[in-house]
């Protein structure tokens, strides 16, 4: 059994404090030469002690690089839908990587991620150990009727060897990279939402180590209210 494969096998639970997280977003390819020194800074975040209680990070590898000399492994559509939503919610039409959004945002002066400092509520998310992971909110303060629970699974420790397109020969480090996501609309019951979602690591490619993740949206909204996060 892979290493991936023994950390889904097992449970795994994790809850963010009631202050909100902050959701850090990298839009990435391995097809550009402008993402590796993002995906390094993506990267230093490993060591950050905020890591998972001030923040939480992913990076989502976009398609629209593939056709330009390398087939990024790790890049799927709907991450460049995701993308797309966040230009029309900013009222733009272009997309670029390296991109990072900070809470929803564009976030062009990265640098250090304070606490947020506002009240935002609990959430959690739970493994079963079969590939489904259980995501609950429990919002402070007024809360709305309904709430979009969103999951990902991320790859940790990974290498690519690139031989073709902008890359070429470079040998590139990934951390906390986008493998599966699942969403999931759920009405607030007693003052709390939950959800259960699949959420799977692929046959390929492999990562060595795993991280899942969880945040919460007003439905169809594009701005994180919790975010929330572990190493599996």
């Amino acid at each position: 059994m892979s290493a991936a494969a023994l950390a889904l096998s097992l449970a795994a639970a994790f809850a963010s404090k009631p202050q909100a997280s902050h959701l850090v977003e990298l839009f990435s390819s391995e097809g550009c030469s402008s993402c590796p020194p993002a995906e390094k800074y993506l990267g230093t975040l490993r060591q950050d002690a905020g890591l998972w209680s001030t923040f939480v990070p992913i990076a989502w590898h976009v398609d629209y690089w593939n056709d330009l000399g390398w087939k990024d492994r790790f890049s799927r559509a709907e991450f460049t839908a995701r993308q797309e939503a966040y230009a029309h919610a900013w009222g733009g039409s272009s997309l670029y990587t390296p991109g990072f959004v900070l809470d929803g945002a564009e976030w062009k002066k990265r640098g250090p991620l304070a606490p947020s400092g506002r009240a935002a509520g609990v959430l959690s998310i739970a493994a079963d150990g079969k590939g489904r992971y259980k995501i609950a909110f429990k919002p402070a303060g007024a809360a709305a009727k309904a709430y979009e629970l969103h999951a990902a699974l991320l790859g940790n420790g990974i290498t690519t060897k690139v031989l073709k397109g902008e890359n070429a020969g470079e040998t590139l480090a990934h951390e906390f990279v986008a493998l599966a996501a699942a969403s999931a609309l759920a009405q607030q019951d007693t003052g709390s939402v939950q959800a259960s979602v699949p959420l799977a690591a692929p046959s390929s490619p492999t990562a060595p180590r795993l991280s899942v993740v969880a945040w919460v949206t007003e439905p169809g909204a594009t701005v994180p209210l919790q975010a929330v996060g572990g190493d599996l």
